[in-house]
Order: C-alpha cells, then structure tokens, then sequence
C-alpha cells in the first residue's frame, strides 16, 4: 500500500505535465518516499500523452492511463480511484493552477480526523465568467445538499483511500464529490488554498457546462436522498396528483348530483388527466425500484486505450 497517491486527469496540458510532474516530486519526497503520481490523459490531441510517455520512463513512481477519447472528467477521476490503493488520495488539476506545496496541509488536516478535504480557493485567479458562475452554483449546491462547502467544484481536494473506493462518478458528479461523500456518512473539511492564474494551454470551461452542473446537482440531489427508494420521490408525486385530481373529481361528482351536467367540462378531463398522470408517477417509482434491485455494479463509464505503469 502506498502513502500517498496523486491523480491528475489531463487534457490537452502538453505545456503543463512536465513542470507539475517536477513540482510535485519536490514536494512528495519530502512528504514519503512511498507515493505515486497518476496521470489520466482525457483523450488529448496535442503531445500531452508523449509528454507522460517520457515521464513515465524516467520515473516509476507515474503511471499514465490514456483514453480513447474525451470521457470526461468524472470518468478520469472514477479510474484513477479505482487504480489506487494508498492511505491518503490527493486530486488536483493539470493546468499548474492548484499549488502542489499545498498537499501537505490536505494531509495534516485529514490526520485531524476528517475522511475528505475540499480546497477553498479564496482568491481565485480566474475570468469573471468563471468565478461568477461558480459561486452562485456552490451557493445552490449548499442549499439543495445541505453539505457546507465554499467551493465545492475545486478539485483539489485530499480523501482517506476508503473514500475513493465508495464513491460512483460518472455525467459531471465530480463536481459535488463533498455532497456525496457526506451522504456515504464521511466527515468533510476544507482548507484555503493558493490558486494560480493558467499561463499556457485554454481553459475548458464552456457556457454549455453551466445547463449540464445544475441537472447534475438534480441528481445529486435525488441519488443522495432517494437512490435507494425511488418510489418514495416519484410515488409522493404521483399520491399527490392524484389526490389532487380526485378532489377536482369529487367537486363535478357533487356538481353532478345538483343536477349540474357536467360531460362536456374541460375540468373533467382535467381530473381526469392528473389522475391518469398520478398512477404513471406511481409505476414509474415502481420500476425504480426494479431496476435498484437489479443494478449492474459493474458498469463502466469509461474505456482504456493503454496503461502504462
């Protein structure tokens, strides 16, 4: 078992790998010889992965993991966690924007008894379009998860190995690790860590993630709450509507019985249809719960081109 592992998922950072690979060496060796840098290439199309391939060779202590194509990075991060097996799992970004002197406080404060540490960067060295975003997204994810984190989305962030083996990543989950890792029953820290402005390659922040982060946190939301019961989220839906269709019901019913015709009213085929739309909420909970009985752990959201260790 190593001390510590650090996973990188890298995408097109051909100008970046090198001297994070030579910062972080610096900075483990001094923590414990017993560590390993992983490095996920997300399908570059530059020289990222040459890079890695050299690196690779002159030190044995890296591994690269190079996919097929762009899977994202919460697949990234899902084999990475899965290749490890190291008391302390570090994450951390490839663009030399997260300072790698600062692993070392991740670790004393897991030491203190936390099972996962989330950076905080304060001082975010960023566009507007990006900062403004991010707040006000770590803002909903704090109210809809209840998990106190000022910036969830970093990714730099210090788990115990146990950790990593008992959270499930795929779509852009990466995002809110904490509120996952909170709802497995784990104790979330964070430190303020240094950020650095990107000196070389692009950011891949896209307007089009901001639609995708926030159907994510939906998710989040009900896999941490209802994942194991999905008839009670689509099943109280679906009492309700029904209920309230009964209600509308019963009126014209009453309406009826005063001699008030009422076969050609629009309400009635309104009861009619929130009833019907009840009962398919109802089934739709129950083939939830299906599917949760049968569920194939051994699904994969990601695909290997070639492991070199």
């Amino acid at each position: 078992m190593k001390d510590i592992s650090v996973i990188i998922p890298v995408l097109n950072e051909e100008q970046n790998v090198g001297r994070l690979y030579e910062l972080l060496r610096e900075v483990l060796k001094h923590i414990t010889l017993n560590y390993e840098i992983i490095f996920i290439d997300d399908g570059s199309i530059d020289r990222t992965y040459e890079v890695l391939k050299h690196i690779n060779k002159i030190d044995n202590k890296v591994k690269v993991i190079k996919f097929r194509r762009n899977f994202g990075k919460a697949a990234a991060l899902s084999v990475g966690f899965n290749e490890t097996d190291s008391k302390f799992v570090v994450t951390m970004d490839g663009d030399l924007q997260d300072d790698p002197r600062e692993i070392p406080r991740f670790i004393i404060k897991l030491n203190e008894g936390y099972d996962m540490i989330s950076g905080w960067k304060i001082r975010r060295k960023d566009p507007l379009t990006k900062t403004i975003p991010s707040k006000f997204f770590n803002w909903l994810t704090t109210v809809i998860t209840g998990v106190k984190v000022h910036d969830s989305n970093c990714g730099f962030k210090a788990y115990k190995g146990d950790v990593v083996k008992n959270i499930k990543l795929y779509g852009e989950l990466h995002r809110y690790i904490p509120a996952l890792a909170y709802w497995q029953g784990y104790k979330i820290g964070e430190v303020a860590v240094r950020h650095h402005p990107r000196k070389f390659g692009k950011s891949k922040y896209g307007v089009e993630r901001l639609l995708r982060g926030f159907l994510d946190l939906i998710t989040v939301k009900y896999i941490t709450t209802y994942t194991k019961r999905p008839l009670h989220f689509f099943g109280n839906i679906g009492i309700l509507s029904f209920i309230l269709g009964f209600i509308i019901g019963f009126y014209l019913f009453i309406q009826w019985l005063m001699g008030v015709g009422i076969g050609k009213r629009p309400l009635l085929m309104l009861a009619i249809l929130i009833m019907f739309v009840g009962i398919q909420f109802i089934s739709i909970g129950l083939i939830g719960e299906m599917i949760v009985n049968s569920h194939d752990e051994s699904y994969k959201t990601y695909n290997i081109k070639e492991k070199l260790d």
